[in-house]
């Protein structure tokens, strides 16, 4: 265990962190799984922005690499036009 106070403050910043970032890909996840469920055009349209925009959040805070963020947005686009 760390000794120094600058190091048990980075434990505990760590942790906060780590269950921010897990919550933030889970909730992304949950919501790429919800659009891929969707049947009709219309509504899978009006979703994909605000999910495209949680992947770049993703992206930007190095949670998801940003080739894995382009492959997701990239399948996501296609399937919406394929409805």
């Amino acid at each position: 265990m760390a000794n120094h106070k600058s190091a048990l403050k980075r434990v505990r910043s760590n942790e906060k962190k780590r269950l921010r970032n897990r919550f933030q890909h889970k909730t992304t996840r949950n919501a790429i799984r919800d659009l891929k469920l969707l049947t009709k055009k219309k509504e899978a349209q009006k979703k994909i922005p605000s999910i495209i925009s949680m992947i770049d959040k993703l992206a930007k805070k190095n949670i998801i690499h940003s080739n894995k963020a382009a492959n997701l947005k990239s399948k996501l686009s296609k399937h919406v036009s394929s409805l």
